[in-house]
């Protein structure tokens, strides 16, 4: 990157405003010429409402810059740097902080265009029709020489514009802004190929340009539909419960935190919240791509989009429609589907500068065969093309349509899988990076394990009052939210055990609960809460839990109980981690647990490396050097206490969209529904997406190669040329496509 500028254009005055009045961002990034913007970011922020600032400040930066600003800016400890039509703005930061800055591509805003009520590629594919029939009944009529020649050339001429429109539309827009592009190419040779009297080869080269183009066109349309479906998903309607009982219907962007929602079988939940009253089950499928229903009981969380199947549910809002996790998915995928990945960015700067070579090269050429061979310049010989027909086929071969497709067909096709199968990747670059990577670090709490504890034993002292001891940390702990409390409560409905009333409840503020149930006080908590009162000799006899166990002490007149907790491991993790090593790939256990906890953990699973007692600091610093040692380190991790090593790392997974918003907003790739497995899929389908790009690229590039190689030499005819060319265009689209279909193993 080259050495300040002291005189940037005036625009980036609404830059540095952006930059004071958002502390969360680093550093920007920006091109105007090419619409591209990219921002930096450190720690967690709130992206949506960065962006929509972001989209403010672009716009009023377009605004300056149509209307040439130009001045001396002061920056006041900004740094502003320039490397070709690339600005790039950073605020004041020490030396390190750069390392855990994680860069966003953002769109540019565009003007807001309605949706065409009519699919363009059933437009293109008409059009290609057209071309195709009018061609092949003219040829016909020329062949048995039926027909006069004004018949003749009318119909060709009929197919040269049908086939010649949307191309010519789109090289039109090129032209007036001095770029030429493919389109130009395609017409170019098609008039080249009239003046040359091969009207037949032109209708030929516009129809399979036509038709590829089609072609193109129904593979976007298809990915954009696979996610597409969510926005139709989101609910419109709610019922919401007054404080009398009355039912009323209002809209769901209507609706207010802590309303109470009626939800009956079949219906949409309209937004997220939790449960208040009711069993029942919920078809989450479209959120997660989870088929098996979800079970729902008081307390459980619901989330917009998703189906009530069973049972009514009063449901408590919990978040406002447009804050969904639907929608908040929704604008991710879009997102998503309209960043580049790299290799497309390297193809779209290559593109320019291949056109013009391409032209270049076809203008020698065709002096070369004129001047230096003695071939005739326009007319065609028995056995002996003319020069300038030879020219226009090598245009043919040599231009990149099949090129152009490579890249983006296959990522967009891979992003619209992933969507559907509950993975989401913040654009293309998530899914090239991911294939590259070698070494898989994973948190423990909530990643290899659930996060959430389950209840493993009870006992009492006397033995044999178990149900007891379970009835009384029921009492205390059922309206508590606590992990420790939600494990107890749901231990004690599976078990059915008596509910039993508790007066004068207290907490005790960091040890534990204390009420009177029926004749006698109770109290739960800490083993140090019970080493305080008269238990305190016995309890020193008594052992403490392993390490992996979470204890609770119960204390009531005349009974002394225990009950052990454990966070529990997902039941996938060990078929995934086993399926990595067979891969090839390191997987290494970062936690802040002790190590006899985290050993205890890695065993069980097979991992191979255990990093414990970590800080997030040292996470990020185990991560880095990984990184030094030239590994590609994918991090995975719930997106919230792991943000600094999400951030470090070369590819960030997180696990829990539904639940997270830290997930959505640090994370390349998200996991829905806390499917550890869903990783392995992700790691998978951008293996095969990167497979498919390396085929389509050999495809193109290698039937330009041959192409070319021979047209210089005179052997092909432009009719040859012109079906080879159009043809692996297709076969591009067709084997992107591919990533849509089946399983990506």
């Amino acid at each position: 990157m080259s050495a300040p500028v002291h005189q940037p254009a005036n625009w980036t005055d609404d830059l540095i405003r952006f930059l004071r009045e958002q502390p969360g961002v680093a550093a920007l990034r920006v091109n105007p010429q090419e619409r591209t913007v990219v921002v930096a970011t450190l720690g967690q922020i709130d992206v949506a409402a960065m962006q929509a600032k972001l989209v403010e400040v672009l716009r009023a930066v377009e605004q300056r810059i149509a209307e040439n600003k130009v001045g001396i800016v002061r920056p006041e400890g900004f740094v502003i740097r320039q490397s070709g039509d690339v600005t790039t703005l950073e605020r004041p930061t020490c030396a390190t902080a750069p390392k855990l800055w994680l860069w966003r591509e953002f769109i540019w805003p565009e003007p807001a265009t309605p949706e065409p009520a009519t699919p363009e590629w059933r437009l293109l594919a008409t059009l290609a029709a057209v071309c195709g029939v009018a061609g092949l009944g003219a040829f016909a009529l020329e062949y048995l020489a039926v027909g006069s020649a004004f018949v003749v050339k009318g119909l060709y001429l009929l197919a040269v514009v049908a086939g010649g429109w949307d191309a010519a539309i789109d090289a039109w827009e090129h032209v007036r802004r001095w770029k030429l592009d493919i389109h130009f190419l395609m017409l170019a040779v098609a008039l080249g190929a009239i003046l040359v009297g091969a009207w037949g080869e032109a209708a030929l080269l516009l129809f399979l340009f036509s038709a590829s183009g089609a072609m193109e066109e129904y593979a976007l349309d298809r990915t954009h539909r696979e996610v597409s479906a969510l926005l139709h998903t989101a609910p419109k309607l709610a019922m919401v419960l007054g404080p009398d009982g009355e039912q009323r219907v209002v809209r769901a962007e209507d609706l207010r935190l802590g309303d109470r929602l009626l939800v009956k079988p079949g219906d949409m939940f309209a937004a997220d919240g939790e449960v208040v009253k009711g069993q029942s089950s919920s078809d989450e499928s479209t959120l997660t791509g989870e088929s098996v229903p979800v079970e729902k009981s008081v307390g459980s969380p619901i989330f917009s989009g998703t189906i009530n199947l069973l049972g009514v549910l009063e449901v408590n809002v919990l978040r406002l429609s447009a804050e969904s996790t639907l929608q908040k998915i929704i604008r991710l995928i879009q997102t998503a589907q309209k960043l580049r990945a790299p290799s497309e960015r390297l193809t779209d700067k290559f593109g320019a500068g291949y056109t013009i070579g391409v032209l270049g090269l076809t203008a020698l050429m065709f002096f070369v065969w004129w001047q230096g061979f003695g071939i005739p310049a326009f007319r065609n010989e028995p056995g002996q093309f003319s020069a300038f027909y030879r020219a226009m086929t090598l245009l043919v071969v040599a231009s990149p349509c099949a090129l152009v497709l490579s890249i983006p067909s296959a990522i967009l096709a891979a992003i619209a899988w992933g969507a559907r199968h509950g993975i989401l990747f913040r654009g293309g670059a998530a899914i090239e990076k991911l294939a590259e990577v070698d070494v898989v670090a994973l948190d423990k709490t909530g990643t290899l394990t659930t996060g959430e504890l389950a209840l493993i034993s009870c006992e009492s002292f006397p033995a044999g009052r178990e149900s007891e001891v379970l009835e009384l940390a029921y009492a205390l702990e059922k309206n508590s939210t606590h992990p420790i409390a939600r494990a107890i409560t749901q231990h004690a409905r599976r078990s059915g055990v008596r509910v039993r009333e508790v007066e004068a409840f207290e907490s005790l503020t960091g040890q534990g609960l204390r009420g009177r149930v029926g004749e006698n006080t109770a109290i739960l908590g800490r083993r140090e809460l019970i080493a305080a009162g008269p238990f305190a000799r016995w309890l020193d006899q008594m052992p403490p839990a392993d390490p992996e166990y979470s204890e609770v002490w119960v204390l009531a007149e005349g009974l002394l109980g225990r009950l052990l907790l454990k966070d529990q491991l997902r039941p996938q993790s060990r078929d995934v981690l086993a399926r990595l090593k067979t891969d090839g790939i390191t997987t290494v256990m970062l936690t802040g647990d002790r190590r006899h906890t985290a050993e205890s953990v890695a065993r069980e699973l097979g991992v191979s490396e255990v990093r414990a007692g970590l800080s997030p600091e040292d996470k990020v610093a185990v991560v880095d050097g990984f990184r030094q040692l030239g590994h590609k380190v994918a991090m995975v991790g719930d997106g919230v206490n792991d943000a600094p090593s999400l951030a470090a790392a070369y590819v960030s997974v997180a696990m829990g969209a539904r639940g997270s918003d830290a997930a959505l907003e640090q994370s390349e790739v998200v996991l829905m529904n806390d499917r550890i497995e869903n990783f392995l899929a992700a790691l998978q389908l951008s293996r095969r997406a990167r497979r498919i790009i390396r085929e389509n690229l050999f495809i193109s590039l290698g039937t330009v190669a041959v192409m070319v190689t021979t047209s210089l030499f005179g052997f092909v005819p432009l009719s040859v040329g012109v079906l080879v060319h159009e043809g692996s265009t297709l076969v591009v689209c067709i084997n992107s496509l591919r990533l849509l279909l089946g399983q990506n193993r």
